[in-house]
């Protein structure tokens, strides 16, 4: 348990740094800290702690907000029974095991043996629009499981429908097929047709193959440390996570799609086979790290490239994939990456939606697709130019302000004390102002303002003269930033701060000459 909640701890702080990163302001958004909370089991006091050393603070009213929402569906999840309540064992289905003929056909004859409603009770009847779950006595729906989405579809007989929006399957090997009644009325002893949705299972079996060859790529491309941390299979993508210290180069991430389609292109047979477990292991089949499994195991064989131990769904043939696109790869916690990736009709979309961008871009370009880039080149050039036109205008801008407004210090022990405050001067105009003034006299001592925004910089610079008398940079400007609520340092003979309380800026500019004088030895 301590080792687990280590990792729990990396795996946070990980996640936090990265949403850290993304926020913008001081105040952390409450959605994040839940979700660190909720799906990761990160504490919201931990969070809170780390948050305060960066001087951030969280949304509480949204975390609370959203803990409350969950605590309330947490209740109604166990008023609706249907598929909960046979998870948590509360309602004990008197049925026998559920032959699943799902493997090789995508509908089937078969006969209700029971039925239960949304409050969790085994009943003789479900009517129109009523919620609940059906059992059968065979079924082709797969049960959500190894990271596999159940199957949808329908259950129908003559005048009565009702439309799966969910399987599951219990310890006792019943699928529960949970959803609503369309029309009519279902009944114990009805004969009945059920038949899932055969082109989303298609979609979700391309991915769930292409998982088994991303990791056999993975293996051959980064080592055989690389092993399977998790993984979402459903009709619109394969999400594979797996073990991994560093983050993917994008030619690793090339070789990696490009093998996997080197294979799908290959139509290779894929093998799907029950044989007792020590023969398996034998064969070289992978197994997953921690999982649990009996005397007879299922093994799927994609040629000669993957062999796993797996009870998921999958093609017959690897050409039957058509095209694997991997689309991100990312790190999920320490030492775990993760990789999502297309497969057949969602690779054609996700082109399809890219190229749509492309074609925006040169339209709003007023350019050919195939010349985009040399135009976003080129317009990255011309910007570049003008924004060195504009520096240099506003340094000429810069030396006119100071002429003006540095034309009479303030004598203070034969030292030449200036102060000023700019708007929309950039902290390197206020230090170019800076080394302007100091380098015409050695008396000189400047603290300069500038106001960008809700935010100010503080420069401060001294001569030499200045120097040998006791007045520093370093220490004038922490002084006068800290009489606006800001910090900083530096050089004795230049310095930068930064000032937090706008409306306190003009005090503590005031406040110069006091500071020079305390300062003078």
């Amino acid at each position: 348990e301590e080792e687990s909640f280590g990792k729990t701890i990396d795996a946070g702080l990980a996640l936090l740094d990265e949403y850290i990163a993304n926020t913008k302001g001081t105040v952390f958004s409450g959605d994040d800290a839940f979700k660190l909370n909720d799906t990761f089991g990160f504490p919201l006091d931990l969070t809170k702690d780390v948050l305060e050393e960066k001087g951030m603070t969280v949304d509480e009213d949204r975390f609370n907000e959203l803990l409350a929402n969950q605590k309330a569906t947490a209740r109604a999840a166990r008023k609706d029974a249907g598929a909960d309540a046979w998870k948590g064992e509360s309602v004990k289905i008197k049925a026998e095991k559920t032959e699943f003929v799902g493997y090789t056909d995508f509908e089937c004859k078969a006969e209700i043996l029971a039925l239960i409603n949304s409050d969790g009770e085994q009943v003789e009847m479900l009517g129109t629009g009523e919620k609940g779950s059906v059992i059968l006595d065979k079924t082709p729906f797969y049960a959500t499981s190894g990271g596999q989405v159940a199957d949808t579809g329908v259950i129908k007989l003559d005048g009565a429908e009702f439309i799966v929006e969910d399987t599951a399957k219990n310890a006792d090997g019943v699928y529960i097929h949970s959803g609503v009644v369309a029309s009519g009325v279902l009944s114990p002893g009805n004969k009945v047709t059920a038949e899932i949705d055969k082109n989303r299972r298609l979609a979700i079996m391309r991915n769930h193959t292409a998982a088994h060859l991303l990791q056999a790529a993975l293996r051959e491309t980064l080592g055989t440390h690389v092993e399977q941390a998790g993984q979402l299979v459903n009709e619109n993508e394969v999400r594979f996570d797996f073990t991994h210290f560093n983050a993917m180069t994008d030619e690793e991430i090339a070789t990696v799609e490009n093998r996997v389609n080197e294979f799908i292109l290959s139509a290779q047979k894929v093998e799907m086979m029950e044989m007792p477990i020590e023969e398996a292991k034998k064969m070289g089949a992978m197994m997953l790290f921690g999982e649990k499994y009996g005397d007879v195991v299922r093994v799927v064989k994609a040629g000669d490239f993957s062999t796993e131990f797996c009870g998921g769904t999958h093609v017959s043939n690897s050409g039957q994939l058509g095209l694997f696109k991997i689309v991100s790869e990312a790190s999920v916690a320490s030492g775990v990456r993760r990789i999502t990736a297309l497969t057949g009709t969602n690779v054609i979309a996700y082109l399809n939606k890219q190229e749509n961008t492309v074609k925006a871009v040169a339209s709003a370009l007023k350019t050919s697709e195939n010349d985009v880039t040399c135009r976003v080149e080129a317009l990255l050039g011309e910007s570049k130019e003008k924004d060195k036109e504009i520096q240099n205008l506003n340094a000429e801008l810069t030396k006119l302000k100071s002429a003006d407004m540095f034309s009479k210090p303030l004598d203070i022990d034969g030292l030449e004390v200036y102060t000023a405050k700019l708007d929309g001067a950039s902290p390197d105009a206020l230090r170019t102002m800076g080394d302007d003034i100091k380098a015409k006299s050695d008396n000189a001592v400047a603290v300069i303002a500038g106001v960008n925004s809700d935010k100010a910089s503080i420069v401060a610079v001294c001569g030499k003269n200045a120097i040998a008398k006791g007045v520093k940079a370093g220490d004038l400007v922490r002084q006068v930033a800290a009489l606006a609520g800001g910090g900083g340092g530096g050089r004795p003979d230049s310095a930068m701060a930064g000032a937090k309380d706008l409306s306190k800026l003009d005090g503590a500019l005031s406040a110069v000459e006091e500071i020079v004088k305390s300062l003078i030895k």
